[in-house]
């Protein structure tokens, strides 16, 4: 009797999610041009929806889309004109994979895939939203619904983005930067993953709080950023903050889903699994050299996991961390954060003569954190008027809950 149907199509689609992006890079690097290899990948992912309900999960289902989706990569090659060419110089349909890891081993100082299609996939051609929407495509095996889900935009707005990322790469070289140029490359790669995470832990729209399906993504491309470049600090760096910052997630909502300051947290649901990584990662981060701004924001997110309760929060040092941080990579978000760590650290007093030097014009948190300095000075009506601001900023409607409830406290 043949599997159940729609068992077998849920198994195909998770395995095809797992997989995607090892599959589509491997692709990638045979027919150069990733919208065709991802072509090539659906290909492989029709065929297994077609024949796994009839004869079974094949006991290795990932080797076997990858099996599948080579060949009709190959079968696209011998269709090309120069196809002849190629055959002659590697003899083979199935030397011409063998030639491709040759040069790669040869070519290739990191030599990896799924590395090379994130770095395809961020490529500076491309804008932050097309940079994000095909890393989540590619990497993350989202549908194009699911990634528009997630950013509260619609279907076609991602499909656009997605196809003109695609026509941007075309004739692009699906290769790993160089050693030389790697640096600056891999700070649009780290500024990807780290948007990604940023709108999942704090949704700038909509009515959650969060979206743990992107947390969950940018954690993964975290780990697999750490596992290629083990020698870069600020790999580990942003792995280790972005470890950090999600073991909160368990205490940062009600059961009703309303958001819980940290202050008010239970850190007894603090995930103590993704604690120890993200220390672990900020370790390696510190041994391999001076900490860059995501190090040094995993050391200030190091300081609150270490801390038993709100009470025990080292807060000097995370001021001073901050300070660092202001220099390294100044911004008004920065030093809005730095006054607030000021403002536990040395009074709200201190904190508000920081905050009334800031310009964050349509910035909800930045009312929100004079808010909170001046109702710990006891200037109430100033601080419900802060509050009230900060709620019509926002568009996030947990967020606007949590300020309008400090307005009317």
């Amino acid at each position: 009797m043949s599997p159940d149907r729609p068992d077998v199509t849920r198994v195909v689609e998770a395995v095809y999610r797992i997989e995607s992006a090892r599959i589509i890079g491997a692709l990638a690097r045979l027919v150069r041009d990733v919208g065709l290899a991802e072509e090539l990948a659906q290909d492989a992912l029709v065929a297994a929806l077609e024949q796994w309900p009839a004869r079974g999960v094949p006991d290795a289902p990932g080797p076997w889309l990858m099996a599948t989706a080579k060949h009709r990569a190959v079968d696209h090659l011998r269709r090309q004109e120069n196809y002849r060419n190629k055959l002659a110089l590697v003899g083979t349909a199935e030397a011409l994979d063998e030639e491709a890891l040759i040069v790669d081993a040869i070519d290739d100082h990191i030599g990896d895939d799924t590395l090379r299609l994130l770095f395809t996939a961020c490529h500076p051609t491309l804008t932050t939203e097309s940079q994000v929407a095909l890393t989540l495509r590619m990497l993350g095996g989202l549908r194009t619904g699911e990634i528009a889900r997630a950013f509260l935009t619609t279907e076609a707005t991602v499909s656009q983005r997605i196809l003109r990322a695609k026509r941007a790469l075309t004739g692009v070289a699906f290769e790993l930067p160089s050693p030389a140029e790697l640096p600056s490359r891999l700070a649009a790669v780290l500024g990807t993953t780290y948007l990604i995470f940023n709108e999942g832990y704090a949704a700038t729209a909509g009515d959650g709080w969060s979206r743990p399906q992107l947390i969950e993504e940018a954690l993964r491309l975290g780990r697999v950023l750490s596992g290629r470049l083990p020698g870069e600090p600020e790999v580990h760096g942003l792995s280790a903050l972005m470890e950090l910052q999600a073991s909160r997630l368990p205490a940062r909502t009600d059961p009703a889903g309303h958001p819980i300051l940290l202050a008010d947290q239970d850190r007894s649901r603090w995930d103590r699994l993704l604690i120890r990584r993200g220390l672990a990662a900020l370790a390696r981060a510190e041994s391999l050299g001076t900490l860059g701004p995501y190090g040094l924001q995993a050391a200030i997110a190091a300081c609150h996991a270490r801390a038993l309760t709100f009470a025990a929060t080292d807060w000097p040092r995370i001021a001073a961390l901050y300070r660092l941080l202001a220099h390294v990579a100044p911004s008004a978000v920065v030093e809005l954060n730095r006054a607030v760590a000021v403002g536990m650290a040395e009074g709200p007093a201190a904190a508000l003569a920081l905050l009334d030097q800031l310009h964050l014009p349509g910035y909800p948190h930045l009312p929100a954190a004079r808010g909170d300095m001046l109702a710990r000075l006891g200037r109430h009506q100033e601080a419900r008027a802060a509050f009230t601001e900060a709620a019509t900023l926002t568009t996030n409607a947990a967020e606007r809950h949590l300020f309008t409830r400090r307005a009317n406290s």
